[in-house]
């Protein structure tokens, strides 16, 4: 029951496989643009950010699960961080599950968003923050023969608990032998849902047997962004692939465990909340000293040669919603290139998502959106593969680690440098990020390098403020 437990905290973080090079990816109009802006798109304005809260930690929008009381017996053996108030169903549950009660009155429980989308940073643990100690380098296919064992063992075929974990189980086997990664700490979101969906009637999203599309063989994990962003950004994704109705969006996860797409037109109503929840959250703010006088050096300097892209910050805030050319940015192409390629754009464009109102898309652009920096002292790991340690060596590319070793506590902070103290002669291959591995080079993005160390230093100490 211990793995049980284990592979259902890590069920909602969202085989390494032989990489075999993308061809024919690359879209004709790659070289007729540097940059692009993304264009809003109407969103509720309503909302509650209460009540959206609320239903990210209680809410019914997985669908199916595990039996509550599998879980209540694993939570007892457990130190459990405490995050924010629970409600008497979810009393002494982590705070990345939530239990709730399924459509035929089961008590159940799964992951919820802060599986991933909380994260430990100079020891605090922090909501919003994505996760970057999450561990997907171990086949979950073993877990998953487990977890079906034990509910059989405990269960009949037809008791309500068995019931109400059918769903999940049917996607949780499809989704496990795809999710492996080879880096510590990356996240294969967009594959577990790729996974999820290619399983998944587009008009419905009942469950098919047989695929409605493949799969590349090689799978690509990404950092985790903060959720802090989300209120400022046009689109979701590294890409800027998700377009339209954020309450489509940030629903995904949901094609773990609902059993169609009635569930689904229910939690929309409800994430037009979360929207004003996540719309509304703020980062943490940097909890060493500043140097004032350095940091406004630094202003003026990101100012004039960050802000084009990135935005700016203060009393007047704004924020471009730029995607920069693979070509330009020059980040590693590979997860870029994937996203161009993935049959899921197509499936999405038919799907339940886009086809009912308010509707969403999939429109990937050969390129990387330029985030918002608030909170940046606390995302550590940098770029979209998180592949660079610190802000400072994210402004120094000849400065950026080829291998790296986190100790793996959170503790572990660089206040200098702005992000994870690490050892450049890896010993712990545990949590050895190693940029030489296919979609996690850390080249690129060397605008920085145009900075003199001391501007360098200055506009770290600035972010410090954001």
């Amino acid at each position: 029951m211990r793995k049980l437990f284990v592979f259902l905290t890590l069920a909602l973080l969202v085989a390494c496989n032989t990489y075999q090079p993308l061809t024919g990816t690359v879209p004709d109009d790659a070289d007729s643009w540097k940059t692009k802006v993304i264009p809003p798109s109407p969103q509720p304005q309503d909302g509650d950010p209460v009540a959206g809260l609320d239903y990210l930690i209680h809410g019914d929008y997985i669908g199916s699960g595990i039996p509550l009381e599998i879980m209540r017996k694993q939570s007892a053996k457990m130190d459990l961080d405490s995050l924010y108030p629970r409600n008497a169903l979810n009393e002494g549950i982590p705070y990345y599950m939530t239990a709730f009660i399924a459509p035929n009155g089961t008590e159940t429980v799964n992951g919820n968003c802060f599986t991933c989308h909380a994260g430990k940073v100079d020891g605090q643990l922090v909501l919003g923050l994505g996760n970057s100690f999450a561990e997907w380098e171990k086949s979950m296919v073993p877990m998953g023969a487990v977890m079906r064992m034990g509910m059989s063992l405990k269960y009949k075929r037809d008791d309500p608990e068995t019931v109400a974990f059918e769903d999940f189980g049917k996607y949780f086997k499809k989704m496990a032998p795809t999710v492996k990664l080879n880096q510590p700490g990356a996240n294969p979101a967009f594959r577990l849902a790729e996974a999820c969906m290619m399983h998944r009637n587009p008009e419905d999203l009942t469950y098919v047997e047989e695929p409605e599309f493949d799969m590349w063989e090689y799978n690509i994990g990404t950092d985790t962004p903060p959720l802090w962003h989300v209120g400022k950004k046009n689109a979701l994704y590294y890409t800027g692939t998700g377009r339209g109705a954020m309450s489509k969006l940030l629903l995904q996860a949901s094609v773990l465990g609902i059993p169609d797409s009635s569930q689904t037109r229910k939690s929309e109503i409800a994430f037009r909340d979360v929207y004003a929840f996540l719309a509304q959250l703020e980062p943490p703010a940097y909890p060493g000293a500043i140097d004032a006088p350095l940091a406004r050096e630094g202003e003026a300097i990101f100012n004039d040669k960050c802000s084009g892209c990135h935005g700016t910050y203060g009393t007047e805030e704004t924020y471009p919603n730029k995607v920069v050319n693979v070509k330009v940015v020059k980040t590693d192409p590979l997860y870029a290139d994937y996203i161009q390629q993935s049959a899921i754009v197509d499936w999405y464009n038919s799907s339940w998502f886009a086809t009912s109102e308010p509707q969403s898309s999939f429109s990937p652009s050969y390129g990387y959106v330029a985030p918002p920096l608030d909170g940046i002292w606390a995302s550590a790991p940098y770029l979209h593969n998180g592949s660079v340690p610190t802000v400072y060596e994210l402004l120094k590319s000849d400065a950026r680690p080829t291998r790296w070793t986190r100790d793996g506590k959170s503790t572990s902070y660089d206040h200098e440098k702005l992000g994870w103290q690490y050892d450049p002669e890896p010993k712990n291959a545990k949590w050895t990020f190693d940029t030489t591995v296919p979609g996690y080079g850390n080249g690129g993005h060397t605008f920085g390098d145009k900075l003199s160390e001391e501007e360098r230093w200055a506009v770290v100490e600035y972010l410090k403020t954001l």
